[in-house]
């Protein structure tokens, strides 16, 4: 393979102590075999370090920083603490015009703040400044354009799962890898989306608004009213996967949730 790959590990494949006392990950497998880069692994649970793989090509001098997947709440604790670090590149001077040579990336794998609580999470103001992009895993809706970070400071993008995992309006969005260029200091990623995926689409049906627009073809008196809701989701559904239809250019398959309002 003439192009590396960079990987870190998720909550699936985190390390364990199972059946040894090696702290392993399945992606040690592929590490091992010459498949991957395996980087990010934290074997000291009471001390972080995240130190760089460091890239350069030309002019370009790149830091890689990853931090695998941990227990949200214990790495919540360990970064309120203090007792989670980043190290950076070694200079000849401390002059922050040398630090800036450096196009500074963080990958990680959790939750971010999206109502889960302030403590099972990581907040995008404990990421340190200084970097200038964000790829965080974990989440799955995908939002590959780099969006301002709350900090201001830096970029992130969410490349979202691949495929869709669980049934929510998250997973209906569509997929899309990123193919990011970086030129000294400026940087630009491109989404590409992905063709072989199998989507669903995801609508609400109030069924009191319907009665009301069909002039009352929903009427909780009909004796016949499961078989005339039967007729409306249905045509809900053939909306749902017609409009799909239109935007995708190959054939899928669609599974189509609704969330229903009942009759008033």
């Amino acid at each position: 393979m003439d192009l590396p790959i960079f990987t870190i590990h998720g909550n699936h494949d985190d390390p364990t102590r199972d059946g040894g006392p090696d702290l392993l990950s399945a992606v040690d497998l592929l590490s091992v075999s010459n498949l991957v880069n395996y980087f990010g692994r934290q074997d000291e649970v009471d001390n972080i370090k995240v130190s760089p793989v460091l890239l350069q090509k030309g002019d370009t001098k790149v830091a890689l920083y990853g931090m695998g997947s941990m227990r949200d709440e214990r790495l919540n604790r360990m970064w309120q603490g203090k007792k989670v670090k980043f190290l950076r590149p070694e200079h000849g001077s401390t002059d922050e015009d040398e630090q800036k040579e450096w196009f500074n990336i963080f990958t990680l794998h959790q939750n971010r703040d999206l109502g889960r609580g302030s403590k099972n999470c990581v907040h995008e103001s404990m990421i340190p400044e200084w970097m200038d992009l964000v790829v965080w895993g974990h989440e799955h809706e995908c939002n590959i354009d780099p969006q301002e970070s709350l900090v201001g400071t830096f970029r992130i993008s969410q490349p979202g799962s691949s495929v869709a995992t669980s049934l929510t309006a998250g997973e209906s969005k569509r997929k899309q890898v990123g193919l990011l260029e970086i030129k000294g200091q400026n940087f630009r990623l491109q989404g590409i989306p992905l063709s072989c995926v199998r989507s669903f689409a995801v609508g609400e049906v109030n069924l009191g608004e319907k009665a009301r627009e069909q002039g009352g073809v929903l009427d909780i008196e009909d004796p016949k009213v499961e078989e005339r809701m039967s007729e409306v989701l249905a045509s809900e559904v053939d909306t749902l996967v017609s409009s799909c239809m239109i935007n995708m250019q190959h054939r899928t398959f669609f599974y189509c949730p609704l969330t229903l309002s009942p009759l008033s």
